[in-house]
């Protein structure tokens, strides 16, 4: 069974694990609500990704789309190629904003 957290890692970042997967994204949008709510300035690192498929991307826009309504653009870190790859398919890469 698929599983993926999300969690603070201090100072606006935020360290997500597991499959991104289309069992697991409605949990952690639950979840991360109150989280990114909470920073100003929210990077979301990906380096602890497993598994990722085309809901995993839908995760990352919607992150994008809540944080820009509040004024707090979110920003990733570490994207799985995977998952750059489905981006990069649905044209859509361009449109994750990268954390350096």
């Amino acid at each position: 069974m698929a599983q993926a957290d999300i969690s603070s890692t201090g100072e606006g970042t935020f360290q997500v694990s597991g499959d991104l997967v289309f069992s697991t994204v409605a949990g952690l949008l639950e979840k991360s609500g109150l989280l990114l709510a909470e920073a100003s300035d929210p990077i979301v690192d990906l380096a602890s990704v497993v598994n990722c498929d085309s809901a995993g991307l839908a995760l990352l826009l919607e992150w994008i789309t809540v944080g820009t309504g509040a004024g707090k653009p979110v920003r990733f870190r570490n994207l799985p190629e995977a998952l750059v790859g489905i981006a990069r398919l649905s044209n859509a890469e361009k449109l994750l904003p990268l954390a350096h």
